[in-house]
């Protein structure tokens, strides 16, 4: 007899056999459900509260979530289940990144997701693709019990058709059990930690437990391609990616902050993805089908197509508003996070190409925040360099973002994703080394940060400046100007740029006033760069190490 939630929704049927492999015994599983559906379920179970509503619509359309205590990923819980087969526990880059998980306390863990699960009437399952390549696509399912995971995995995947729904996912490749409201048992990975993110490559699942933010999911998913993808020689990035009117693609590397997703939004150029790509013996793909930018701070004028994606069927993660009656979003309100964002379907951006392929890179581009102030807006590598920066993927963590954070502070995250990592760095880079060299590739670092001084004293490069700086890649113009070369870093900067009003930017030696100060500064930076690669020596080649600072 047909429930009157299915009734109500006219859920997709689903194959029963194979949930009950899977120990999923619930009785309304609310498939793929249409956005409109998500919010009616959403608001249904949740009646709005204009304050403490874990789900509401804004005044823009968009669906507004809460994420709970945890506001970002929780590294430090993730963990990787012991392979059943050594040639495939050989491969993992087991330390501080990928921590061990026996099986026994995989087996009990899952064991507490999916009675959670379970315990509930209905949930909601996702079905979708990763991978926009058909050569390389996998097929993926989510169990969750929130409206708003739900809608995030609709829009972060790659969306089947109803065809495919019905015919293509009797079985799936991967599954993630989305148990994130109910709590793992206390020190199941931290001493004191109830949060458990636990991948298992053997089984091919994925289980989330103490955490509700959704970029856990999205992140596993990128985790497992970085574990898949080197066995089919094929490159994992932590990039986005653009396409010109020649197609010509630029690749962007960047960690969090850094302007990868607002420099990938170009209205020039087609729009492959803001985040997560892979590069085959035929072009690069997007593994994803939607983007999850930052909104903190956003205006119109500066992201007009980011701004404009926040409609209906996107989701507006731990958001504040200037009006709680009209559910006005209040961009400039971090109170809850800084880590404010939106997820929503590449389609929403008017000049994205699907599907989500594009040919060989002619420009890489590794951006930086800088807030030491000492890297050049604009740097052209050599393959050593660019091999040497791609494994120590720097940028800064700025004074103020936290507490007793008092001066800027260097960060470093191998391949520009070093959390998402499953193989050992040296792998990934010399993966990339070969691409590069294949084809040719021009391989750039901007500094997003600060000029003019460090942060405190100079202030941020403007977008405006950054968009002529790649302006200047794409129309070929860099490559044909003069250029002089820096001290330390020993990078070739280019003498002027087209578009930039100050060119005296370009060389920050020239820029900042205080020259000593300047030079001390530079140091520092350099040491921070020869310290934080002392563990790679003895794994790289002695050139790849000859591209970084000479102290």
């Amino acid at each position: 007899m047909l429930s009157r939630l299915t009734r109500k929704f006219g859920i997709r049927p689903i194959n029963r056999e194979w949930l009950q492999s899977k120990d999923i015994l619930v009785r309304d599983i609310i498939r793929n459900p249409s956005a409109a559906q998500i919010y009616e379920l959403a608001t249904y179970k949740n009646p709005n509260n204009p304050t403490t509503a874990p789900a509401c619509v804004t005044s823009t359309g968009a669906f507004a979530a809460y994420s709970g205590e945890n506001t970002g990923r929780c590294p430090l819980d993730k963990r990787i289940v012991t392979p059943a087969d050594q040639a495939e526990d050989d491969k993992i880059w087991w330390g501080d990144v990928n921590i061990r998980m026996d099986r026994d306390q995989w087996e009990s863990t899952r064991e507490r997701a999916t009675d959670y699960l379970n315990s509930h009437n209905s949930v909601y399952c996702v079905d979708g693709y990763i991978g926009a390549d058909p050569e390389y696509q996998y097929k993926v399912r989510v169990f969750t019990t929130r409206s708003y995971h739900a809608l995030f995995m609709q829009n972060m995947m790659i969306r089947p058709t109803e065809d495919q729904l019905n015919n293509d996912f009797d079985d799936v490749d991967f599954t993630i059990f989305n148990a994130g409201e109910f709590y793992a048992r206390r020190g199941t990975t931290q001493p004191f930690s109830r949060t458990c993110v636990a991948l298992d490559f053997t089984a091919q699942e994925s289980v989330i437990l103490g955490t509700q933010y959704a970029g856990e999911m999205k992140k596993g998913l990128f985790s497992l391609m970085h574990h898949w993808m080197p066995d089919r020689d094929v490159v994992s990035l932590h990039s986005s990616c653009t396409e010109g009117e020649d197609g010509d693609t630029t690749l962007f590397f960047g960690l969090s902050g850094t302007g990868k997703t607002t420099l990938s939004a170009d209205p020039n150029r087609l729009l492959i993805g803001d985040d997560e790509h892979c590069w085959t013996e035929t072009g690069v793909f997007n593994i994803e089908g939607g983007c999850y930018a930052k909104i903190a701070f956003l205006e119109e004028a500066q992201e007009p197509e980011i701004y404009r994606a926040v409609r209906f069927g996107a989701v507006v993660e731990n958001v504040k508003f200037t009006d709680n009656y009209k559910r006005i979003i209040d961009f400039e309100d971090i109170s809850i996070t800084p880590n404010t964002r939106v997820a929503y379907p590449i389609e929403f951006i008017p000049n994205a190409k699907v599907p989500s392929v594009g040919g060989h890179p002619k420009n890489i581009i590794f951006l930086t925040c800088d807030a030491y102030g000492v890297l050049p807006p604009v740097a052209k590598l050599t393959r050593e360099q660019a091999m040497y920066h791609f494994i120590s993927g720097y940028t800064c963590k700025m004074a103020g973002t936290e507490i007793g954070v008092v001066e800027p502070e260097p960060i470093f995250s191998a391949c520009y994703g070093e959390p998402f990592l499953i193989r050992h760095p040296s792998l990934y880079a010399e993966m990339l080394a070969e691409k590069v060299d294949q084809h040719d590739c021009n391989v750039w670092m901007i500094n997003t940060g600060w000029v003019n001084g460090r942060y405190g004293m100079g202030q941020r490069i403007s977008l405006k400046d950054t968009r002529a700086i790649i302006d200047s890649i794409h129309n070929g113009s860099l490559n044909e100007a003069e250029y002089t070369t820096t001290d330390i870093f020993n990078l070739e900067i280019p003498t002027s740029v087209d578009g930039i009003a100050d060119q005296n930017i370009l060389d920050p030696a020239q820029s900042w006033e205080n020259k000593q100060e300047f030079n001390d500064t530079l140091l520092r930076l350099g040491n921070s760069f020869t310290e934080n690669f002392d563990k790679y020596e003895g794994e790289v080649s002695a050139d790849i190490v000859n591209g970084g600072p000479k102290l």
